[in-house]
């Protein structure tokens, strides 16, 4: 299912909730800068890190990757890029 489709069974459920249940089931979830820091923070500091909560380099690592996420988006998600 690509997230087109989640995201158009989500619009016709009934309550947020509902909807929200709908793309976490599909594998859609939502993440903003804030959550996407801690996310890398987590997996690839890990432990070992020598910092407890998201540093600039994980905040600028999550603005990044939500920029890359939504040019593959904009693209159509899994389409061929175009040639040439």
């Amino acid at each position: 299912m690509t997230t087109r489709e989640a995201l158009d069974e989500a619009i016709h459920t009934e309550t947020v909730d509902s909807a929200m249940s709908v793309l976490i089931e599909r594998g859609v979830w939502m993440a903003d800068a804030d959550t996407m820091s801690q996310a890398i923070h987590e997996v690839y500091c890990g432990m070992m890190a020598d910092h407890d909560q998201p540093n600039d380099k994980d905040r600028e690592q999550a603005r990044q990757l939500i920029a890359a996420i939504g040019r593959s988006v904009g693209s159509g998600s899994g389409a061929a890029a175009p040639e040439g």
